[in-house]
């Protein structure tokens, strides 16, 4: 199924929820992404919800009034669950089923045929939480500016692992400590060396760094045994988030060597709550990076045509930094980096395909992420690892302070969104972590 290009796409398109026909929201009707709730000083079991301007959908009180009755009765019934899973098995039929039947729920003259019945809640009323029961995490490595980035830090002379170009790196993470949006992160402890000293030593990470990423969920899974094909595997997406995949990089520095990540990066991931589907970003498609001249083409089972046409994705993320220092003051975010999703080296159905190419089981709302997106040019580096090259060259924020690495009580925001001349704007919200002290 090739998700098209429809009338929920109308960039003349406008909704009955006012605060969706502004030009800044990140939710206007064109948007529609899905997220789980839970009304503040409620007792009441989570719900699904549509971000809509500055309020929420509530989808279990749409099914509940016969507002979703032309859907099949299984969708509906997935419209009420408790989080995103069983929406996410139904595949790209039911989400785009689902799509058309919102907009036209929301758009501006069918407000006078809806009960009285409230089917709205603000977003400042609510808590919101992952999207779905995540079972399994694993983070790629899909950006060859922030792997020949990171590499000239560490092997000046050979940045590039000649493995880059022919596979797409990941490792495996750590599912139970993926944590909502605005989630404090506790300062991780372990072991760290510095080069001047003789042994490592136990305390909280001196270099706690971010990755700005961009993460998807699987939707329908594949058996055991049975790997996606390529031209197959973007029917197994069901949507993106924002991902922050929080590391500490003297703990990193000390273990990864010889099996890779652990302890430094599997303490916290923050994820943003609302999950932009597929159908969503239609208009956004882009050609896949183009490699440079001379490079190996890939492999025949990660390579597509449709894919090498419609691969990448015109999403631009970046990364914002508020101090405490500013915050008290009353001062805005300071922005650090900007860069572009559509330069990743390996597109999403790449990495998926290859992730099961070797048979390995994908299964309804396991997250997989890109690895942290950085670009060639400056001020488009994701990390501060980067940015700062490693702390030698801090940067200077509004009032007058320098991060190398991040400081107690510093908030770190992603935000990502995707612009083209004759559609509307199509936002992800905002990913926010505050890094608190453990001592």
């Amino acid at each position: 199924m090739i998700r098209p290009i429809d009338a929920t796409h109308d960039p003349n398109l406008r909704s009955w929820v006012e605060s969706a026909n502004q030009k800044d929201t990140d939710f206007p009707i064109q948007n529609l992404p899905l997220g789980v709730f839970r009304r503040r000083d409620s007792i009441d079991s989570s719900r699904i919800g549509v971000a809509i301007g500055d309020r929420i959908l509530d989808l279990s009180l749409c099914v509940e009034a016969g507002l979703l009755e032309e859907l099949p009765g299984k969708l509906q019934e997935a419209c009420a669950a408790t989080n995103l899973n069983p929406l996410m098995a139904m595949g790209s039929e039911a989400s785009l089923a689902l799509r058309r039947c919102l907009s036209a729920l929301l758009r501006y003259d069918t407000q006078k045929s809806l009960p009285e019945r409230e089917i709205l809640v603000s977003m400042s009323d609510v808590e919101l939480l992952l999207p779905a029961e995540i079972g399994d995490y694993t983070d790629f490595y899909a950006s060859i500016f922030h792997a020949t980035n990171v590499g000239k830090l560490f092997r000046p002379d050979n940045p590039l692992l000649p493995n880059y170009k022919y596979v797409p790196i990941a490792y495996h993470g750590r599912a139970s400590s993926i944590v909502p949006s605005g989630t404090f992160i506790n300062r991780p402890k372990g072991q760290r060396k510095r080069p001047d000293e003789t042994a490592p030593s136990f305390g909280s990470s001196r270099l706690l760094d971010y990755e700005m990423e961009v993460g998807f969920f699987v939707g329908t899974g594949n058996k055991l045994g049975q790997p996606i094909p390529i031209d197959n595997a973007e029917e197994h997406i069901f949507g993106l988030c924002l991902v922050n995949d929080w590391s500490a990089r003297d703990i990193q520095a000390w273990e990864y060597q010889p099996l890779g990540p652990f302890l430094a990066k599997n303490f916290a991931t923050t994820i943003s709550p609302w999950v932009v589907t597929l159908e969503a970003l239609v208009p956004f498609r882009c050609s896949a990076f183009s490699r440079p001249q001379g490079d190996p083409p890939p492999l025949p089972y990660l390579f597509s045509r449709q894919d090498a046409s419609l691969g990448g994705i015109d999403l631009t993320v970046e990364v914002w930094l508020l101090s405490a220092q500013m915050r008290e003051a009353g001062m805005e975010s300071f922005c650090l980096s900007r860069a572009s999703f559509a330069q990743m080296y390996w597109t999403l159905a790449q990495m998926l395909a290859h992730h099961s190419s070797n048979g390995c089981n994908l299964r309804t709302g396991d997250l997989l992420a890109s690895g942290t997106v950085s670009g060639a040019e400056e001020g488009s580096q994701g990390s501060l690892l980067e940015l700062t090259q490693r702390g030698s060259q801090p940067i200077q924020l509004p009032t007058g302070e320098k991060r190398g690495f991040l400081s107690d009580g510093d908030e770190v925001i992603l935000r990502g969104y995707c612009e083209k001349e004759g559609y509307a704007r199509v936002g992800f919200g905002e990913c926010r972590g505050t890094v608190l002290s453990v001592e």
